[in-house]
């Protein structure tokens, strides 16, 4: 991947929008890039390390992993996004495992390089920090609607959340996202697989989703 195809994508990030090109030439320029094949592991949860991970293209997800090889993810990064910042800032290991969805690409930028890009530009910490404060108030509402809401309610607020991120609306109303995988749906909602099925069914009978072509359809008046 060449300078220039990495400074287009830091320009479509919040955390370097306000630098020169200049600037992002030089952060480019201390990027390591790796090639990552799906299902590949680039951290483990309490992993001593604390670069800053771009990625570049791909789609990786982080989560939490118990002694039995079962998950719950906690938030899922496509191309443009960053993560890893935790251990960046405050020098701690890792808190989640991320692991690759599909084959992806990530910059890696090294903490020092980092920290000395925040003191000549104040900015990217305030970007960084509103990053931060949505990736809390996401995980917030994620614990919430495990506490309080039913499998049917956490799957459809789920879905709700990337259709408002990701969604494509229909000449019809609906609202169009990728198939998300029986698997996908209870890691991150903390439910069975066979929940999710159940829940499915019942949305499905609601007319509230339907599937084709590999794609949810979303009714557009729905509330959770």
């Amino acid at each position: 991947m060449s300078d220039s195809e990495v400074i287009k994508i830091l320009k479509e990030m919040p955390i370097f929008q306000n630098l020169s090109d200049e600037h992002l030439l030089l952060i480019s320029k201390g990027f390591s890039i790796n090639k990552v094949k799906e299902g590949k592991f680039i951290f483990y949860q309490s992993e001593e390390s604390t670069d800053l991970y771009i990625i570049l293209d791909g789609a990786v997800k982080a989560c939490l992993l118990d002694p039995e090889g079962k998950e719950l993810i906690l938030n899922i990064f496509k191309k443009g996004d960053f993560f890893g910042e935790l251990s960046l800032l405050d020098g701690k290991p890792r808190s989640a495992t991320v692991i690759a969805l599909k084959d992806s690409v990530v910059g890696i930028l090294k903490r020092e390089q980092f920290l000395t890009l925040l003191k000549n530009n104040p900015m990217i910490a305030i970007s960084l920090l509103s990053a931060l404060v949505e990736r809390i108030r996401m995980t917030d509402e994620m614990l919430g609607a495990m506490a309080f809401l039913d499998v049917s309610r956490r799957i459809l607020k789920y879905i709700l959340n990337i259709a408002q991120k990701e969604g494509e609306k229909t000449e019809e109303g609906y609202i169009k996202i990728n198939k998300i995988t029986h698997r996908e749906l209870a890691s991150c909602t903390g439910a069975s697989r066979e929940a999710v099925t159940k829940a499915l069914k019942i949305l499905k009978f609601k007319s509230i989703i339907f599937e084709k072509n590999g794609h949810f359809f979303i009714s557009p008046d729905i509330e959770i």
